[in-house]
């Protein structure tokens, strides 16, 4: 018996190495995977009228099997690319909303405060919305895992994949209304409504009877994705208002309506695809390494 106890530990030290091991791999191939994205197409996924970002799918990921504070570390990484990219390889005129270096260049401040001030906003924009895609996916995650193991489970289960349904199906609406103008309206509706009521059944049916998990990867995507999306253009607007709107020839009050048009299209959008992948992935993930930090129960 004593024999046993004194195994134990080592056994536990060994399982410790592992875990840490697991989780450095993860972290490195995340992170190759981010980079390769951010200087390369295959961060983008051309959808006829607008390229849907996938960067971010990663740093999601990496929230989920490896804890917010990893998570957030390939958050920055992503920050880092962004910057990288607008300084060294300026896709478009507003790319200083990403990097200081083009924004002083761009803005011309006046005296260091101004200086400041300018590097700092786009430090801001550049970073912080990314690096809270590797913290919020985790926790909305575990509160939907904790929700749907209560006694209302099959009340907070729905009403959560209501939700879902509906920004699956308006991006699917959002999609034939760009694309294509000229198709009847109502048609555009009802196929945004089918497809959301097909999203509804399907995740209901896969949360009753199959893998419940999915509701926490599904939303957990979604969240990650629409944190980025608000964040940085919700950024642009109170901290860029004036240089941004001349940047992308629109008028300073109609920003706004700009604003809204690129959330309610490109965010859902890209919402939707991070929904889809995300969940396919995470329930590979996490049936082959049930190390993740979603897993383990040490949430």
């Amino acid at each position: 018996m004593e024999e046993t106890e004194r195994l134990l530990p080592k056994e536990e030290n060994m399982e410790n190495k592992k875990s840490t091991t697991y989780e450095l791999v993860l972290t490195a191939l995340f992170a190759a995977i981010i980079g390769a994205m951010a200087f390369t197409p295959l961060g983008y996924i051309p959808l006829v009228v607008i390229n849907a970002t996938t960067i971010h799918i990663p740093v999601i990921l990496g929230s989920l099997f490896l804890g917010p504070k990893k998570g957030g570390l390939l958050g920055g990484v992503f920050g880092l690319t962004s910057f990288l990219r607008s300084t060294f390889v300026p896709s478009s005129l507003s790319a200083f909303v990403f990097s200081p270096v083009i924004a002083v260049s761009t803005i011309n401040p006046t005296g260091v405060g101004a200086t400041l001030a300018v590097v700092l906003k786009s430090l801001f924009i550049a970073f912080v919305p990314r690096i809270l895609i590797g913290v919020v996916p985790y926790f909305v995650y575990v509160g939907i895992k904790k929700a749907i193991t209560s006694n209302r489970k099959i009340t907070v289960g729905s009403i959560i994949n209501l939700v879902i349904s509906f920004i699956i199906g308006f991006g699917v609406y959002a999609f034939i209304n760009k694309r294509f103008e000229n198709f009847n309206y109502n048609g555009k509706i009802a196929i945004g409504v089918v497809v959301g009521f097909v999203t509804f059944a399907l995740v209901e049916y896969l949360f009753m009877t199959k893998d419940a998990k999915a509701l926490g990867f599904i939303s957990a995507g979604i969240a990650g994705a629409m944190t980025n999306t608000l964040l940085v253009m919700g950024g642009i607007f109170v901290l860029y208002k004036e240089p941004y709107s001349k940047a992308v020839g629109v008028a300073a009050d109609a920003l706004l309506t700009m604003i809204g048009g690129v959330i309610s299209f490109n965010g859902v959008i890209e919402a939707v695809v991070a929904a889809i992948i995300v969940y396919l992935v995470g329930a590979v993930l996490a049936k082959i390494h049930p190390m993740g930090a979603i897993t383990k129960g040490n949430e």
